[in-house]
């Protein structure tokens, strides 16, 4: 059975940063390609940031050069830093896994960007 979680999430000033982990079980992290989705209330899901089995990442233009995305092979744990955050960065945020033909999603962690 597969498993995304994520965590991570909370309120954060504009400027601040957060890091969101989605631990991984069912499926090895190394042989997946990896994204980090969001979506704002009322608005579409949207891709965030990707990486692939073989490491190579891309990022959405409005989070390129603030967002980094990063694995942990021996955790088998995927991560968003997120550095210089704004209030247009409010959303739930959503790992995703595409493995051997099949797509997994976690639950999303909300992350609020607010003074």
């Amino acid at each position: 059975q597969v498993q995304l979680v994520e965590s991570g999430g909370g309120l954060v000033q504009p400027g601040g940063s957060l890091r969101l982990s989605c631990a991984a079980s069912g499926i090895i992290l190394d042989y997946a390609f990896m994204r980090w989705y969001r979506q704002a209330p009322g608005k579409q899901r949207d891709l965030v940031a990707s990486i692939t089995s073989g490491g190579s990442t891309n990022y959405g233009a409005s989070v390129k050069g603030r967002f980094t995305i990063s694995r942990d092979s021996a955790k088998n744990t995927l991560y968003l830093q997120m550095n210089s955050l704004k209030p247009e960065d409010t959303a739930v945020y959503y790992c995703n896994a595409a493995y051997w033909s099949e797509e997994y999603w976690g639950q999303g962690t909300q992350v609020t960007v607010s003074s």
